[in-house]
């Protein structure tokens, strides 16, 4: 029996086995998980894994391309347009014609319910008649004023509606988090993708004796409980690559570094400090905010299959439209004709001639150059237009957040990121490009390695009651172990073990639990709030973020947040190290999963954990 690991991409679908087997097959749109059953059968023959950890992009796309469930919204009289007034910033500021996404949600379908509560639970407006929902619905969202401090009433609707035979969502259960704007778009968009992603992961179901999904905060969980929180799944896989990035740059001296992966589709970049991730509470995805956990991973329409073309003022434009897996870059051989990247990389020299993509065969050159000179386009302009657009993504996570990139180094992975890392790195003038074992697969490498784990938010009741905050999140810990032993029942506790402030492990006889609590916390009259492991700790924090701190000002305890995770059999730097070669620029380095390529001026040296360190002549370690 075998753990395995697979992330399922927008070009291709990636697996990982426990002991270094690969396999990489072309996705399938219409039925994503037909791929990963085609990976296992190439890895395991008629052998049926323990463990299939996974991920999916089956609710990123829905969101993406708009093709959810028909939702209806219950809420709070009178708080019905919420999710349509939003926050009322405009998406570009001297922009006239740009606009906000159309709400999730018609108008015709936010019903109303009469209610109110008050914090502790006293009935202010007795909770009127239930609406009734159309037969048109297919999944309804329960999002009332207050739930997240007192959720009494939203349990009696949700619970009266799930009689009737609602597929239905409470923000209480999915985002129990102030701000009426930011909770009800998550719960909504919770209900949006469950029909969909329930339906895909019961059919994956069968697929391993048991079924493991990566959430957008690096963390897995069973399927049965991913397929009623989607909305925690959209970053399913580019969180698998940042978990296996990070490892990879620390164990080559690089705790500071940005992770780099570039696939067929798009291109994922993430800031890691201190060997640790940079997470986000909040994230925006298809202009829908969604307070889920999540790493703070910036994503841009630019990969191996971002088709090139000139737009109406002759300028050359890359992406974000693709080209995916069928048709597929012209060099594919399977229909396509618009040139890609992939199609400018290999008549640029940086993927051999003689290539072969795992289940596409050889590649055709001719196709290629025919493809780009039909656009009137060149593969040195395709490659600076695309590397502008990475590079840009790469200050948004540094630069603009007050981190200079030249101390650090960059991770490159993913079918097409070490293709185009050295360009990126001396643009900006960055130490090193670390390139890890399996670069190509690295996602489902860090998916198979990634830990059980369960985030768990609450608002405060009181701002001002720094030690009910602190018990509050003690008992969160004591909920998420609980939910954690659930999952992966061992025999009862034995042991604890005090490891810091804000750090709780519990040790049975087969698991030990770790556990991290953060408070978000604000100087009184702010309107945001900074994560910090202790109250106490809210003015240093906000001096090292903000420049100042107002030591007089009294510290506002808004929500605090659990962690608690156990680890993984399988480490990310538990699998062989596959035999790798250096070499000195100009080279192609051709591998099972990607190439990499080593531009004049580099070389490339054979690093930790099977990695290669690629840096300029000159700055090669002694």
């Amino acid at each position: 029996m075998t753990r395995v690991g697979s992330d399922t991409g927008g070009t291709f679908t990636d697996l990982v086995t426990a002991d270094g087997r690969i396999a990489k097959v072309p996705s399938t749109r219409d039925d994503p998980g037909r791929a990963v059953r085609d990976g296992l059968a190439l890895l395991l023959g008629d052998e049926q894994a323990e463990t299939l950890a996974h991920g999916t992009t089956v609710a990123t796309n829905a969101l993406l391309e708009r093709k959810g469930a028909r939702v209806a919204l219950v809420t709070t009289a009178g708080f019905a347009d919420v999710i349509e007034i939003a926050r009322q910033d405009r998406p570009a500021l001297y922009d006239q014609s740009a606009t906000r996404p159309e709400p999730l949600v018609p108008r015709h379908l936010r019903l109303e319910v009469d209610e109110r509560l008050a914090a502790d639970g006293t009935e202010l407006v007795p909770l009127g008649e239930i609406p009734v929902i159309p037969d048109v619905v297919d999944a309804v969202a329960v999002c009332l004023l207050h739930s997240d401090l007192e959720p009494g009433h939203e349990w009696v609707v949700g619970a009266e509606l799930e009689f009737r035979g609602h597929d239905v969502s409470c923000s209480c259960d999915v985002s129990p988090e102030f701000r009426e704007y930011e909770r009800t778009v998550t719960t909504v968009v919770n209900a949006y993708l469950r029909p969909a992603c329930r339906t895909y992961l019961r059919d994956l179901d069968d697929a391993a004796d048991r079924v493991l999904v990566m959430t957008s905060a690096a963390g897995l969980v069973p399927a049965r409980r991913a397929a009623e929180r989607p909305a925690a799944l959209l970053l399913s896989g580019p969180a698998g690559g940042v978990l296996a990035g990070a490892v990879a740059a620390a164990a080559n001296g690089f705790p500071d570094a940005v992770t780099f992966d570039m696939g067929g589709t798009s291109t994922d970049v993430c800031l890691v400090l201190g060997g640790t991730p940079e997470p986000a509470a909040e994230r925006e995805v298809a202009g829908f905010p969604v307070r889920m956990p999540s790493l703070d991973v910036h994503t841009i329409g630019a990969g191996g299959g971002s088709i090139a073309h000139l737009d109406d003022g002759g300028a050359l434009v890359v992406g974000p439209e693709s080209a995916g897996a069928e048709p597929g870059p012209a060099c594919y051989g399977r229909g396509g004709r618009r040139p890609t990247v992939t199609d400018a990389d290999l008549v640029a020299g940086r993927i051999p001639a003689d290539a072969a993509f795992p289940g596409l065969g050889p590649l055709d050159r001719d196709a290629a150059e025919t493809a780009l000179a039909a656009a009137g386009v060149t593969a040195d302009g395709v490659l600076a237009v695309v590397d502008a657009a990475m590079e840009e993504a790469i200050r948004v996570v540094t630069v603009e957040r007050g981190v200079d990139p030249s101390g650090l180094a960059l991770v490159a992975f993913g079918g097409a990121g070490p293709l185009h890392a050295c360009a990126l790195a001396e643009a900006l003038d960055m130490a090193a490009v670390v390139v890890p074992a399996r670069a190509g697969v690295l996602s489902a490498v860090g998916i198979l390695g990634a830990p059980l784990r369960v985030d768990l938010v609450r608002s405060v009741v009181d701002p001002r009651d720094h030690a009910g905050a602190r018990l509050l999140g003690h008992e969160l810990v004591q909920e998420a172990t609980t939910q954690l032993l659930a999952q992966a029942p061992p025999p009862p506790a034995d042991r604890h073990d005090d490891l810091g402030a804000g750090l709780v492990g519990v040790t049975t006889a087969e698991h030990r639990v770790h556990s991290d609590v953060a408070f978000d916390c604000r100087y009184a009259g702010q309107s945001h709030e900074l994560a910090v492991r202790h109250p106490g700790r809210f003015h240093r924090e906000h001096r090292l973020r903000n420049g100042y701190e107002r030591p007089e000002h009294p510290v506002e305890v808004i929500a605090v947040r659990v962690k608690a995770w156990i680890e993984s059999p399988v480490g990310v730097d538990d699998l062989p190290a596959p035999d790798r070669v250096g070499a000195v620029g100009p080279a192609v380095l051709a591998e099972e999963d990607c190439t990499i390529w080593v531009p004049d001026g580099w070389v490339a040296e054979l690093g930790a954990a099977g990695a290669l360190v690629l840096r300029r002549v000159g700055q090669e370690r002694s």
